[in-house]
Order: C-alpha cells, then structure tokens, then sequence
C-alpha cells in the first residue's frame, strides 16, 4: 500500500471528529495536514480548535498547519490555500469534511439555516475544491474527498428534512461532476459516508445524547477507511460512493469491534444507509 508520507492533506472541519480522525491517521504516515476550521478559541460545547488539531498532527508524526477560514467565504478559503502552498509547496489531498445540519421540515426550517447549510455543505465543497483545482493538477496522485452520503432518491430521506438532505446530496453531486470532469487528468474524486452514527459532538449535542453516542463507532473509522482510499491509484479509483466498513474489509480489516464505543452495543445506522 501507498503512504501518505510528505503529501499534503488540506481539510475543512479538522479541528474535532471525522475531520480530525482523517488528519491524525494521515499524520501517523507523515503528512503535512492544512487544518481549516473556525474555531480559535475552546468553546463550551464542542472540543477543539484548529491549534489543539495541529498540536495533535504534530504529536501523531505529522506537520499541522491553522488555517482559520469559514469556507462559505471565498476570500477565507483563498486564503487558506495560499497558506498551505505556501507551507508545504502544493495540494495533494482536499477533504471536503465540513458540514452544518439541521433536522427540520419545511415549514419549521428557517431560511437562515437553509442558506448555513446549503453554504457550508454544497457550496462550500464547491468552492474549497474548486481553489485547491490549481494545485492538484500538479500533484502526482491527487484526491478529492467528501464526506458525503452516497447517492439515493427514495422519498424517505427527503421527507423528514428536505433541505438537509438536499445540502447533503449536493456535495455528492459534486464528487459526481469531479470525477468525471478531471477524469482525464488523473484527480481521483470519491464520497465516504459511515454505515453507522459516528461519535462526534453533532452526534452528542444535536441528534442523541449519551444513548446514541454508545450505539455508535470512533471517528478513527472514518480515518482508516479515508486511509485506505487515499493512498490508491487516482487514476483508476475515482467516482465511488463508498461506505467505511465496506473500505476496511476490502483492505483485509474484518474485526471491527474495536471501532465500537461501546463493544457489543447494537450499533445504530447512520441517515442515508
């Protein structure tokens, strides 16, 4: 298998869960991780900043860069791409991790929180992509990657929250177009989703509380499996829509229970599975 040793990894939302996981494990190999985040300062109810991150990338092996950006605005996200070239030399890896959800109906989701998430989750995967677009056609395998669910029409996803789901779809959509856009120049464009709730403070503070953080698995799934497909050929492993546990057991990883917060807990599906 390929390392990830020397390349440069740029990942929105790393500063906790699934965007971290993704860093530390690229770390253990010895990558150079851009942390794009806008939590500085530790805040009451989520863990981490973008300097706790990269204290812990540089602890794993790695070399950590902050970079402070809301990717809903392009000068930010410019900004925080010139930093990465400018630390590290280029862009091999972009992650699209960030994400802002809302599980509500029509009538009660307000057109604020519509606009958040179709900024952060579509657009912002749009516009990170497209700023990193320069480096990665000089990168000598390069990867898109979002954590996005895999694409599906049934009407029950739509039903209960439309607009999330629609943000959410949109980021796939996007891998979708990628991959088949920079087909030809070799940028590998794939989607991750879990097959389960990830432990992560959406999981804690907005969806279950304590009862569906122990049904769930570690973010360190999510850093395996992103792992696994990053250091593929990105000629020929690109417009996949892959699940984490599918990834692991392709790469010869049956047992999963370490993953478990809670071993032998009957493990909850994640939305979109």
């Amino acid at each position: 298998m390929m390392t990830l040793k020397d390349k440069t990894l740029l990942i929105s939302g790393a500063s906790r869960g699934i965007g971290k996981a993704i860093a530390l494990r690229a770390a253990q190999d010895g990558a150079n991780v851009a942390v794009v985040a806008k939590t500085v300062e530790p805040h009451p109810k989520l863990e981490g900043t973008i300097h706790t991150a990269v204290d812990e990338i540089n602890a794993a092996g790695g070399k950590g860069l902050a970079c402070q950006a809301d990717i809903r605005f392009e000068d930010q996200v410019e900004s925080a791409v010139d930093s990465a070239v400018s630390a590290f030399g280029g862009i091999d890896i972009v992650i699209n991790n960030a994400s802002a959800i809302r599980l509500t109906g029509t009538l009660d989701t307000a057109m604020k929180r519509y606009d958040l998430m179709h900024g952060v989750n579509t657009r912002g995967t749009f516009l990170l992509t497209q700023k990193c677009l320069p480096h990665l056609l000089k990168a000598s395998n390069p990867h898109i990657l979002s954590i996005s669910p895999p694409l599906n029409l049934d009407p029950k996803w739509f039903g209960p929250h439309p607009a999330y789901t629609i943000s959410k779809f949109g980021m796939s959509l996007c891998i979708l177009g990628f991959a088949e856009e920079f087909k030809k120049q070799g940028i590998a464009a794939n989607s991750l989703w879990p097959r389960t709730t990830i432990a992560t403070a959406a999981i804690q503070n907005l969806l279950g509380g304590d009862e569906l953080m122990r049904r769930s698995r570690k973010p360190t799934i999510m850093g395996d499996a992103a792992h696994a497909i990053l250091t593929q050929d990105s000629r020929s492993c690109t417009g996949n829509f892959f699940i984490d546990d599918d990834v692991l057991r392709d790469a010869g990883i049956s047992d999963l229970e370490d993953y478990s917060v809670e071993k032998g807990a009957d493990l909850a599906p994640d939305f979109f599975i």
